[in-house]
């Protein structure tokens, strides 16, 4: 074994270096979570059915591998997130900013989940997806919905009033944007 080989050894096994961790998708149906995990596995933008049982794969992004959950979002499939919290190490929660008619729905459901005490800590990013439907809410709209204090996107966690980091990004999975600053932000807390 060559120093090189020695040294990433020890920088993958205190973390620093090939970092592993693991996130859920979570949202309302029709959000755009299925579709973000197979955009970002290979690249390709599939219309799939919806989610009926949980389904992960892992990513690669820089020098993190994320295993990702897609745990569907209908009402069913909702009574099994919890079963993910302990082992999450961040939550993408995706809203469609298009579906005006359950915007109270997806915001309650996300209040549920920041009122946890298991994910006190846990990094959230909310993706407002499908900004470019035409009936999409503005990002402010979207903020006043939500009832949160993002935490703003370059702050040390050591800064962080609660220590939990949170923050949205307004994005459109369909012209992949948006969605990659999501995921470096994320990085900087798992």
């Amino acid at each position: 074994m060559t120093f090189t080989d020695w040294l990433m050894n020890a920088l993958a096994f205190l973390g620093l270096y090939n970092k592993k961790c693991k996130l859920v998708f979570l949202g309302l149906d029709n959000a755009g979570k299925t579709t973000l995990l197979h955009m970002l596995k290979d690249g390709r933008l599939v219309q799939h059915k919806p989610t009926y049982h949980p389904t992960s794969e892992e990513i690669r992004m820089g020098k993190i591998t994320f295993s990702a959950f897609d745990l569907g979002g209908h009402k069913e499939a909702r009574r099994i997130w919890q079963d993910y919290y302990a082992q999450c190490d961040g939550i993408v929660y995706i809203v469609d900013v298009a579906d005006v008619e359950r915007m109270h729905e997806a915001c309650e459901t996300l209040q549920e989940l920041l009122s946890n005490d298991i994910l006190a800590r846990v990094p959230v990013a909310v993706l407002g997806n499908k900004v470019d439907r035409p009936e999409a809410c503005s990002e402010s709209q979207f903020l006043h919905s939500l009832d949160i204090r993002p935490t703003g996107r370059q702050v040390p966690r050591s800064a962080i009033e609660g220590d939990r980091p949170i923050e949205v990004f307004m994005s459109s999975i369909l012209r992949k944007c948006g969605y990659a600053e999501a995921f470096r932000w994320m990085a900087q807390y798992v």
